[in-house]
């Protein structure tokens, strides 16, 4: 198998003049497999870029909001799980409520992640002088710009498409604000690159004494006996055939579960797996061994983990597996084999998190 950049697309994509140089990779199959993730991954990069082109050829009457070429690229850009959020009522209210109360009248204040521009607007409303607030989407921040002038606040709000960490002091933001607000949170709660977006944000963008909302988090979790969770991210065995090298498409460290509609048995209360201390603590990766006292007999094969996200004055969210209403899933976190327990048992989980994902052994 010889795999060159031309092979790459469908001839639509130019990524440079010159080919990359072709690899034999016949004798490694590990090899193979990643070079036939990228090669997955640039056709799928072709078919956005085919589909963008067309409609850029369209007459221009045809480019409107409302067509289905639009519908198709839209569709590509932004996630699904932004109508989740948005139309989560309990997220919604607890955020604006921290806001009515934390931003001083007058403040300066940038919103991290804006979406559709509804925490840039609260904040507008709660008394804020001034909100600069960033999208790395240009679609939605695009979307959050004329939502925004639509209800009239353009004169108080301006829409960055930039990455919070590529503001620019003096250009993007007049001087250091008052106020961060960065609701960047997964289900298991670093996942979207909360550490590193308060790290440089707290360092660079936020003035003496300023406030971060949200201000602390902390992470949970139990041990949970469920085969059938386990298996959404592995597999072994299929009618009758080892389909395991499969797993090389799982995901690495922790991902999303609706727990309450899968067959499990808790083994464990609840423990504190991580706690943050956004504006003063350490925000960098690390790992901990967690002593997790075992309530029930069976086989560990994961922890169940949800955060808390502390956005003071005694506002709290948080996404436990009783919060059936949260947008936000739990985060199953795998172990690599089930471990034997029983009531009184003590399991010392080693649990190691990067910046944007959590495992344990």
């Amino acid at each position: 198998m010889s795999i060159s950049a031309n092979s790459l697309t469908n001839g639509n994509t130019e990524f440079r003049d010159e080919e990359f140089t072709a690899l034999d990779v016949d004798g490694s199959p590990g090899l193979r497999l990643a070079l036939a993730s990228l090669q997955t991954q640039a056709q799928e990069l072709d078919r956005l870029v085919t589909a963008t082109l067309d409609t850029m050829a369209r007459p221009r009457e045809q480019l409107s909001s409302h067509s289905t070429a639009f519908a198709e690229i839209a569709t590509r850009s932004i996630p699904r799980w932004h109508f989740a959020m948005l139309n989560d009522t309990e997220r919604n209210d607890a955020l604006i409520v921290a806001l009515e109360r934390r931003i001083p009248a007058g403040a300066h204040v940038l919103d991290i992640g804006t979406g559709t521009g509804l925490l840039a607007m609260a904040a507008a409303r709660a008394g804020a002088g001034r909100v600069v607030t960033c999208e790395e989407n240009p679609l939605l921040a695009e979307i959050a710009r004329q939502i925004i002038a639509q209800h009239g606040m353009s004169d108080v709000i301006t829409v960055v498409n930039k990455r919070s960490t590529h503001l620019v002091m003096g250009s993007d933001l007049e001087r250091p604000v008052d106020v961060i607000i960065s609701e960047v949170v997964d289900c298991g709660l670093i996942g979207e690159g909360l550490l590193p977006t308060m790290r440089h944000a707290r360092e660079h963008l936020l003035a003496p004494g300023g406030v971060l909302i949200p201000g602390a988090a902390r992470l949970y979790g139990q041990l949970i006996q469920s085969e059938v969770a386990s298996g959404l991210n592995r597999v072994g065995n299929a009618g009758g055939f080892d389909v395991s090298l499969m797993n090389v498409a799982s995901t690495r460290g922790h991902f999303p579960v609706r727990l309450h509609t899968w067959p499990h048995d808790v083994l464990s209360g609840p423990v504190e797996l991580l706690d943050f201390d956004l504006l003063t603590g350490p925000l960098a990766a690390g790992s901990r061994v967690v002593p997790v006292p075992a309530t029930a007999a069976g086989p560990a094969h994961a922890l169940v983990a949800w955060f808390e996200l502390d956005l003071g004055s005694g506002v709290v969210l948080r996404n436990s597996p009783d919060n059936v209403g949260s947008h936000w899933m739990q985060a199953l976190i795998p172990f690599d084999k089930p471990a034997m327990v029983g009531p009184g048992d003590r399991l010392d989980v080693e649990l190691h998190w990067t910046d944007y994902s959590l495992s344990a052994r």
